[in-house]
């Protein structure tokens, strides 16, 4: 039974009614879940095979030749091929097709996202890429491990992580449209995603994680670990796909709201389902469904963003 809080921008929508050991509402559900958690899952996942469908392979792929196009193999090479390789070896993610979904189903054109989604997929590729590196404090092996290939050296890959941020934002800002007179909408969007992937967002769900798996797993509320890290991470980024879509589909206060509360219960439902909560996604898919009723009512082809929603 669900009784607690899931939290989108402090707004509260679905409560756990577990307490933490901080003494504050917490996301657990009240029994006990067993959950298999390892050291290397990564932020950004490969989408399950439930949602690798038509609909979001067509707004993948128009997103990667998209990226293709504007950054193109040039001089220095030193710099773009390994830029070209993080970027499109990266685990994908169904948070920048949601942004161009979000946006058609206001009757936006793909395009008028185009330059949100390729950042967020450029953004999410760079904290891939930082997650990856190796780091000299992490324990060492008992055993000397067989050596696995990489592309390109440490020091190469953090400079080009480095460096895939800032070509985001600067797409973004590029897209500015003179005859739309979309500067408000690119500005806001900027500081939809720049919250989404900061210190307050994607960065403290990485802390908490990291903090997660130095503990020993016997701490009470374990489970609320999760769904906490689970809100500002899978959760978080799809809302804000969605929010970045709808702005950008010209959706007023209420539609962007509403697709906001979408993104971020697609997400935790991708969350649930990888961490094995199987007993919470029905709860949820049906939230997720409520909210889109509300374009269906209003005239709203919602048939191909519903997709996004996992069955299982």
């Amino acid at each position: 039974m669900i009784g607690a809080m899931l939290h989108i921008n402090g707004k509260p929508t679905v409560h756990f009614s577990c307490k933490s050991n901080l003494d504050r509402p917490s996301h657990l559900p009240p029994k006990p879940t067993a959950v298999k958690m390892t050291t290397t899952t990564t932020i950004t996942t490969t989408p399950p095979p439930t949602i690798l469908q038509p609909y979001w392979a067509s707004l993948q792929a128009d997103i990667e030749a998209h990226l293709k196009h504007v950054m193109p193999y040039k001089d220095p090479l030193v710099v773009f091929e390994p830029m070209h390789h993080l970027v499109f070896s990266a685990p994908r993610t169904t948070v920048p097709a949601l942004c161009l979904a979000a946006c058609e189903l206001l009757s936006g054109h793909r395009r008028q996202a185009m330059a949100a989604a390729s950042a967020l997929l450029l953004l999410l590729a760079a904290n891939h890429t930082h997650e990856q590196i190796p780091l000299s404090t992490k324990p060492k092996p008992k055993s000397k491990p067989m050596m696995s290939f990489r592309a390109f050296t440490p020091g190469i890959e953090l400079m080009t992580g480095d460096g895939i941020i800032p070509f985001g934002f600067e797409l973004l800002s590029e897209s500015h449209d003179l005859a739309r007179d979309n500067s408000d909408q690119i500005l806001r969007v900027i500081l939809e995603i720049s919250r989404a992937v900061g210190s307050e967002g994607l960065i403290d769900a990485q802390y908490k994680k990291n903090l997660l798996s130095r503990s020993d797993g016997r701490e009470s509320c374990h489970v609320e670990r999760i769904m906490e890290i689970m809100e500002k991470d899978e959760g978080g980024l799809h809302a804000c796909g969605a929010a970045c879509g709808a702005i950008l589909g010209g959706g007023n206060e209420e539609e962007i709201e509403k697709l906001r509360k979408f993104g971020f219960y697609v997400g935790m439902i991708q969350g649930m389902v990888s961490e094995g909560l199987w007993e919470e996604v029905e709860v949820v898919r049906d939230l997720a469904f409520k909210e889109l009723q509300y374009f269906k009512d209003n005239n709203r082809d919602a048939d191909a963003i519903s997709s996004f929603i996992i069955h299982v």
